[in-house]
């Protein structure tokens, strides 16, 4: 890391209560953080931090096995992940990216798998709407977003969880990354 443009210091914790104890003191300008930690897992101290400094920024570390973990993670606001065995251009391109640019979001995707077939097609205004799931938005905050009702978001939910084939939100989020959809 200390060949990363902006990096000056790497410190290192070893569970999520120790992530959260250190906050207030060391106020990181980038967390890589581990979906899957000792006590306090990754999902549930994203939610904690955030909640106490929507100013965090957090890219989750992942194995591929643990989408569904990155996808609520990233719906509880991080901001990216990487799979733990991302190259080092990969790592120092997605650090030196979320350094850079205070609103980027996901890192390059390692997900996509080729028994997963073909993407589906989602229109534009689905899209739109898994954009704004990715980014931890209600229903209602989409729809200000794209001046709809919160009824009509909630109609392009049920139409992109069907062509997605995914169960709720977390879910089509995830299958969002693996195809490429979001980012």
């Amino acid at each position: 890391m200390a060949t990363v443009p902006g990096v000056e210091r790497v410190t290192t914790a070893a569970n999520g209560e120790e992530v959260l104890r250190r906050w207030g003191a060391d106020r990181s300008d980038l967390i890589l953080m581990d979906v899957r930690m000792p006590g306090l897992g990754g999902v549930e101290t994203v939610r904690r931090l955030l909640s106490a400094d929507p100013g965090a920024r957090i890219i989750m570390l992942t194995v591929a096995e643990d989408l569904d973990g990155v996808a609520l993670a990233v719906a509880a606001g991080a901001r990216g992940y990487l799979h733990k065995d991302a190259s080092r251009a990969e790592l120092r391109a997605t650090v030196t990216q979320a350094l850079a640019d205070p609103t980027w979001r996901l890192a390059p995707r390692r997900l996509r798998s080729a028994e997963m077939g073909a993407a589906p097609t989602l229109t534009a205004r689905e899209i739109q709407v898994l954009e704004g799931m990715s980014h931890g938005r209600s229903n209602a905050e989409i729809g200000r977003e794209l001046f709809l009702s919160e009824d009509t978001v909630k109609t392009h939910a049920r139409r992109l969880f069907k062509k997605l084939g995914a169960s709720d939100r977390a879910h089509a989020v995830a299958l969002g990354f693996r195809w490429g959809l979001v980012r």
